[in-house]
């Protein structure tokens, strides 16, 4: 899959047009497992960006944890419009960015980067050397990196398309020695129709 392809973000943009937010396999209501690693990070943590972070709920709940700055990054424009609709005059708090994460500049710097589901659809290695160039640029010195993939166990596909499926230690090593491993744990995600899908967490700082 190569990201920057037009076609992949009709893709995304029919996908919630004909699914709804509430449909795709990987909606959460309430995304506990982020919610808990992102509260568990030490340090600094005024400012979260939310990596493919689409029609999720997660930015809602980061705004009530007291966090200055919020960002979304989705490749789907009808799944921000989706988000910023549901969340109502919440949503002018929000930063919104409709853009591919592999060539998106960053104009500031996050204390926390979070992606669930988005890296694993990245089965180019150019398109994941990007990826790891983005983060590098935007994540804070001391910011952390918590990114949830499908463990190795999981699904080969997911909306049709193909992932690549990580463990924490797979997931650090395609990072590469930049960022180092804090965390890395197993959840068992249960999609809206009942279906149990294998994910793998991981939280990464910056090495020293």
């Amino acid at each position: 899959m190569n990201a920057s392809d037009p076609v992949d973000r009709r893709h995304w943009d029919e996908a919630y047009v004909q699914k709804g937010e509430a449909g795709v396999s990987w909606f959460e209501e309430t995304p506990t497992v982020s919610l808990d690693l992102i509260k568990a990070v030490p340090g600094p943590k005024d400012s979260l960006i939310d990596v493919g972070g689409g029609a999720s709920r997660l930015v809602a709940h980061a705004l009530r944890l007291g966090f200055g700055h919020v960002a979304v990054l989705d490749l789907s424009g009808e799944a921000i419009a989706r988000s910023q609709a549901a969340m109502g005059s919440e949503a002018d708090c929000v930063e919104w960015i409709v853009a591919d994460v592999t060539t998106w500049k960053a104009r500031r710097r996050y204390d926390v980067w979070h992606d669930r589901a988005a890296f694993h659809f990245l089965t180019d290695m150019a398109d994941r050397a990007a990826y790891v160039e983005t983060l590098d640029a935007a994540l804070s010195d001391t910011g952390h990196a918590i990114i949830a993939t499908f463990a190795l166990d999981g699904p080969e596909r997911c909306s049709g398309l193909r992932v690549q499926r990580y463990s924490p230690e797979a997931l650090s090593e395609t990072l590469g020695p930049r960022f180092r491993l804090v965390n890395g744990l197993r959840h068992e995600h249960q999609t809206p129709w009942g279906w149990t899908q294998a994910f793998q967490f991981s939280v990464l700082a910056r090495a020293p």
